[in-house]
């Protein structure tokens, strides 16, 4: 992995759906680069909601459309150009208000983080799109 590199979301190699959703996540940084954080992308399709417990903490800086994580204090939504910080070990709900594009940014690896945790099941529910 080069020192400074760029991502862009059409360039993503690998994309994996959750279950028959239109929900599908990209990662283009990852446990395998050699870097301490994973960077990817998510399409949302408008209406898509996805339950999860975030074992890392997380940043999703919208790119496109609206969307809501709803969590334990109430739902946060954002739009273009804004972002929505999750601390970890929060139960949320990742809901799509629109078609939406994101990108994600998670300490450490999320995938790893995920599997050494209570919720490494939840994996499952997602294949190669």
């Amino acid at each position: 992995m080069a020192a400074v590199e760029r991502f862009v979301i059409d360039g993503a190699k690998t994309w994996f759906q959750r279950l028959d959703q239109q929900v599908h996540l990209a990662d283009v940084v990852d446990q395998t680069s050699g870097a301490q954080m994973s960077v990817g992308f998510g399409r949302y399709g408008k209406g898509e909601r996805n339950p999860w417990k975030v074992t890392y903490d997380e940043a999703l800086i919208i790119t496109k459309g609206s969307f809501t994580v709803d969590g334990p204090d109430g739902p946060v939504t954002a739009g273009v150009g804004e972002v929505i910080y999750l601390r970890a070990d929060t139960e949320v709900l990742y809901v799509a208000n629109d078609e939406t594009e994101l990108v994600y940014v998670t300490y450490p690896h999320w995938f790893e983080a995920t599997e050494k945790s209570a919720e490494a099941d939840r994996l499952k529910e997602f294949h190669p799109a």
